[in-house]
């Protein structure tokens, strides 16, 4: 027990120190040029919604408190490279500047966030941050390090869905592209990259539901409207209907699913090799 009481009081001290500095850290990208102010107060609120969705997702799949804490630090640092991307390239689109999960690796290491938790602990967070923005996980050195993984990503995705809302109506009269609509029927996950209409981005949207691991987090998504919305805005069409119809045969299924981490402790990795 004193064992278990030490690492949960190491995490939650890396946890509060890093609140207080990236406090400070966003707070230095205030800036008096409104779209920018504004793109900085949105990624602020959604760093911390996506600290308590991953914290609450941790603890309905019966995570230990310090497990906890150490899902919360990755939420609260996943998208630490943003604030300096959009101020610097005015786009949240890694595409067209910079990587910001690879950007906020760097700021991690440079500003030493990780200090105070053992090298495996900080190689949890490192591998869930550094995928929680690419079409898929990379091939994971155990169960854990692919369980906060998959965390990760569904706490930013359930958060995302709500950012992005107030864009729904938007239209440029173009409809959806036809290879984007091809895999939408098959249920294949779109690349953002290649998305040319608005509604071709509202499609990849709604295919994020393919990309969500846990029953829980969609729950959450269905509850609040975010599927029915999307379908509402997309253009009418054959295809259209045929891709909504699989999309909702799957959420039925998924819903219905057993939620599971697939590990029961990080320590799980403590002792792996080369950590």
């Amino acid at each position: 027990m004193p064992e278990k009481n030490s690492r949960l009081a190491a995490r939650r001290a890396v946890l509060e120190r890093n609140a207080d500095w990236m406090r400070d850290y966003m707070k230095s990208f205030y800036n008096e040029d409104k779209e920018i102010q504004h793109a900085m107060l949105m990624k602020e609120a959604h760093t911390g919604r996506v600290k308590e969705i991953i914290r609450d997702l941790a603890v309905h799949l019966g995570l230990s408190e310090e497990d906890v804490a150490l899902a919360e630090i990755m939420g609260l640092l996943h998208d630490v490279g943003r604030f300096r991307q959009f101020t610097v390239y005015r786009t949240f689109k890694d595409h067209l500047s910079e990587d910001h999960a690879a950007a906020g690796l760097k700021l991690m290491e440079d500003n030493r966030l990780l200090d105070g938790l053992f090298p495996w602990e900080q190689s949890l967070v490192r591998f869930a941050v550094e995928w929680h923005n690419k079409k898929e996980i990379a091939p994971a050195p155990d169960a854990c390090h692919l369980g906060y993984a998959k965390m990760l990503r569904d706490a930013d995705k359930l958060d995302i869905y709500h950012v992005l809302e107030p864009f729904l109506p938007s239209k440029d009269g173009s409809g959806v592209s036809p290879n984007f609509i091809e895999k939408f029927v098959e249920g294949v996950q779109c690349d953002y990259t290649m998305s040319g209409t608005e509604d071709d981005r509202k499609l990849v949207r709604l295919m994020w539901v393919y990309d969500v691991y846990f029953a829980w987090t969609l729950q959450r998504i269905e509850e609040r409207g975010y599927i029915k919305a999307l379908i509402r805005c997309l253009p009418k069409g054959e295809k259209v209907e045929l891709g909504i119809a699989r999309l909702l045969e799957y959420e039925r299924k998924k819903l219905a699913e057993k939620d599971d981490a697939g590990f029961r402790s990080s320590h799980e990795c403590e002792n792996i090799e080369g950590m």
